[in-house]
């Protein structure tokens, strides 16, 4: 018995998709916290809101620019420390756990990433600083947003290892981005660095660079002694340094801030060893070049100096301000050479002041001649840069104060005159407008004092001319007499007056008399 073949019939059941209407779905929406543009390491929170309907449990979906990125029951996902691979576009999705509730994908919200601002701080005019001049230490953001403000802070040193951020308590300068201090003191010395922030949520940036600030004293309470007594030293050499005052030196402390940016204690440190007052390091190497001063326990700062160690040639100028009207000494040293005084060029602020010369000497110091030297010899190379400091002599404030009284005086009494004739000037405008008639009379009286005078005086002239020794002089006279009557004389209050006119003829004959 044959087996017919009979067909094969596969039936295929596809299973039913109930696709939800899109008005029936529930509404999602993604907020982005603290905000939508954030700096690399910063946290970040985004989270997806449902308008649940009722419905209190989500399975959550992610996408990140259109593509699925991740998926959570959880109703945030965070960021920890963003960079920048994490940036773009980002939408949820919600399911109903256990349900068959969806909403739609929500609009998506984009998150920026960037690096965090830099805050750089200058310092207008100067760093280093006579007691009571100005400064302006200036914070700016390169690069970035508008509307930051900012905040200002010194360095101070906790350990060795380590230094910490003060706020001022005078910190809060808005938006202006200037700390400016009118008159120094000693006590602005220091460290300053200044950080910026901006909108609600005080997106800050980084700490900017650090900007020291030395400030002089015209006359230090205090006095930093440096032994040997100049600012640059060779390298492989004993260098002591003392705090020294009229009271109590133990009380002082020497302190430093070096190249490598860090405040350090001579007390708790591996470079250098302090016995009373007195700093000493054993062996200077290059490292030790900083800024040095003196400080107390309270943290009050004296006298800054800034120290050099340099392995070949230094400048040997003086360690202290040059007081003006004194004499500035200048030498150029190298270590190996007998004597070490070397013949070499001056210079101040990059300009030629002496050239081949084993010293250079300023006879009489003025403030001008403030600034940076340095010496240079055609083998041995050139030294590093010292600041020479001038401050005004005793004598010359004494004056400039002498000077402000004297002026102060003068503007004075120029003031007192100038308003005592005003008020006589005041005084006599009003006499006259108070008493018209009076005047009027007085001229009426001067007019006829004035006739009668001329009457007189024709009279003497003819008596003068008769009295001549050889010739007389007639003259004849025409009265003529006009009346004018005034008119609204009851207006002006004064009566009529005749006015009478002299018209005079000379002719001069000779006349013989006997005898002459």
């Amino acid at each position: 018995m044959e087996l017919s073949q009979l067909p094969l019939v596969l039936y295929f059941t596809t299973p039913t998709l109930t696709v939800l209407p899109k008005s029936s779905r529930v509404h999602a929406k993604v907020s982005i916290k603290p905000d939508q543009h954030v700096y690399r390491g910063d946290t970040v929170t985004l989270r997806c809101d449902i308008d649940g309907g009722g419905v209190t449990s989500w399975q959550y979906s992610w996408y990140k620019d259109s593509s699925v990125y991740a998926f959570s029951e959880l109703q945030e996902h965070t960021f920890s420390h963003v960079t920048e691979s994490e940036a773009g576009k980002y939408s949820c999705y919600g399911a109903e756990r256990g349900g068959s509730r969806t909403s739609n994908i929500s609009d998506a919200v984009t998150l920026a990433v960037s690096d965090r601002p830099q805050a750089v701080l200058n310092v207008s005019p100067q760093k280093w600083l006579t007691e009571g001049d100005p400064v302006t230490l200036i914070c700016e953001v390169y690069g970035s947003f508008t509307g930051w403000t900012f905040s200002w802070y010194t360095l101070t040193a906790s350990s060795e290892s380590s230094n910490h951020y003060q706020l001022l308590s005078d910190s809060s300068r808005g938006a202006g981005g200037n700390y400016t201090v009118s008159s120094a003191a000693l006590n602005h010395t220091g460290v300053y660095v200044c950080r910026a922030e901006r909108g609600k949520t005080a997106y800050k940036t980084t700490y900017s660079n650090k900007q020291p600030l030395w400030v002089t004293g015209i006359s230090p309470s205090v006095s930093l002694i440096i032994s040997p007594s100049r600012t640059q030293h060779f390298t492989s050499v004993s260098l002591s340094l003392s705090c020294e005052d009229q009271s109590n030196s133990d009380r002082w402390r020497v302190r430093r801030y070096t190249d490598n940016e860090q405040l350090e204690d001579c007390s708790s440190s591996l470079w250098g060893s302090q016995t009373g007052y007195t700093c000493t390091i054993s062996s200077t190497i290059s490292s030790h070049t900083g800024v040095y001063w003196c400080q107390t326990e309270s943290g009050e700062n004296y006298h800054p100096v800034n120290i050099t160690v340099h392995p070949g040639v230094i400048l040997e100028s003086p360690a202290h301000p040059v007081t003006e009207g004194e004499t500035l000494t200048l030498h150029c040293l190298y270590k190996y050479s007998t004597p070490p005084n070397l013949r070499a060029d001056f210079y101040k602020n990059e300009s030629l002041m002496q050239s081949q010369t084993t010293e250079m000497i300023i006879s009489t110091v003025s403030k001008s001649h403030e600034g940076f030297y340095y010496c240079k010899h055609p083998e041995r190379g050139e030294s590093p840069k010292s600041w020479v400091s001038v401050r005004a002599s005793s004598r010359t404030s004494r004056s400039g104060h002498l000077c402000l009284m004297i002026t102060g005086v003068t503007v004075t009494f120029l003031i007192i005159v100038f308003l005592v004739q005003l008020w006589r000037y005041k005084n006599n405008k009003a006499g006259r407008s108070q008493c018209p008639s009076s005047v009027s009379q007085q001229q009426n009286s001067s007019q006829t004092s004035e006739q009668n005078q001329s009457e007189a005086g024709n009279n003497t002239l003819l008596s003068d001319s008769v009295s001549g020794p050889a010739e007389l002089t007639y003259a004849d006279i025409e009265l003529k007499s006009t009346k004018k009557q005034k008119k609204n004389k009851e207006n002006k209050g004064v009566g009529s007056s005749d006015v009478t006119y002299a018209q005079i003829k000379l002719m001069p004959e000779k006349i013989s008399i006997p005898g002459h």
